[in-house]
């Protein structure tokens, strides 16, 4: 299997690593606007070569993975189209669907059919391809959100592909997809970016944050993920998002009503109704 990598991060740098260990991807050609990703991509083997453009990553390609971030995707997919093999299947790790679905809509004409939708719920906070591993999707879920429209042999070889990098594949309606993923990675990456810019920008910010602990540490660590790519996911699942945030500023005032007026009791029931929660949750959403 041929394949064009169209962004060589931690993400897709990680699945063609994980392909080529399998034997499902025999050659990989990367493109991505950074000089110093495709470097490193070369250095540590994920692609045997680099192209000038996307259109000339995929002129010969069998697969197609996208790996941009998601408001990047409607550029490169109109830059890609017009050399497209007709044969080629088309997948990307976008963390939102709906918005990648209409961008893939909107460009690829015909080759909609082959275009398989698709989110691995895997990921590490620390962006770019010198963090990529072939390990990184061992048992975690793979989220895959065809259409009507879509090939069903195209989207049997995807889940293929997936499985073959040790991941769980499921499938998912594309607005179910997005709404679930606002409440359960959006909102909280969100959070953790808003509450280390709060405290750095407020008094002592600084000097308070070389006090944090443990506790902080594990709340903000997604704060470290990539700027870019999580501003462009926020605003491509805004409606979805927004109404996450507004139901989260309502039970943070009911919060600050109850601190305000010392209730022991109101504080005591949120909380234990979210320990009771936590300490049963066995889910496996990650960075993604």
């Amino acid at each position: 299997m041929k394949l064009a990598l169209l962004g060589v991060g931690m993400i897709g740098g990680s699945l063609a690593a994980a392909w080529r260990r399998a034997g499902a991807a025999t050659t990989v050609t990367g493109f991505d606007i950074s000089p110093s990703a495709l470097d490193t991509a070369l250095a540590r083997g994920l692609v045997d070569r680099t192209a000038a453009d996307a259109a000339a990553a995929v002129e010969d390609a069998d697969v197609v993975l996208l790996a941009t971030p998601v408001g990047a995707m409607r550029q490169v997919l109109a830059a890609m189209a017009p050399r497209l093999p007709p044969q080629a299947i088309v997948t990307d790790v976008g963390s939102t669907k709906v918005g990648v679905i209409a961008d893939a809509d909107a460009t690829l004409g015909a080759a909609i059919a082959r275009f398989v939708p698709a989110h691995p719920i895997a990921g590490r906070e620390l962006p770019g391809v010198e963090h990529a591993d072939a390990d990184l999707f061992a048992g975690k879920r793979i989220i895959v959100t065809p259409t009507p429209r879509t090939d069903a042999a195209a989207v049997a070889a995807v889940e293929r592909l997936f499985a073959a990098a040790g991941g769980r594949v499921e499938r998912m309606d594309a607005s179910e997809h997005d709404r679930i993923f606002a409440a359960v990675s959006h909102l909280p990456h969100l959070l953790s970016f808003a509450l280390v810019a709060a405290i750095a920008e407020g008094a002592d910010g600084r000097r308070k944050l070389g006090y944090g602990g443990a506790g902080f540490r594990d709340f903000t660590r997604i704060a470290a993920a990539s700027p870019v790519m999580w501003r462009d996911i926020c605003l491509a699942n805004r409606d979805a998002l927004g109404q996450e945030l507004r139901q989260y500023r309502a039970a943070l005032e009911r919060l600050q009503l109850a601190v305000d007026a010392s209730d022991a009791e109101a504080l005591h029931q949120t909380f234990e109704l979210a320990s009771t929660l936590r300490r049963q949750w066995t889910g496996t959403v990650d960075a993604g």
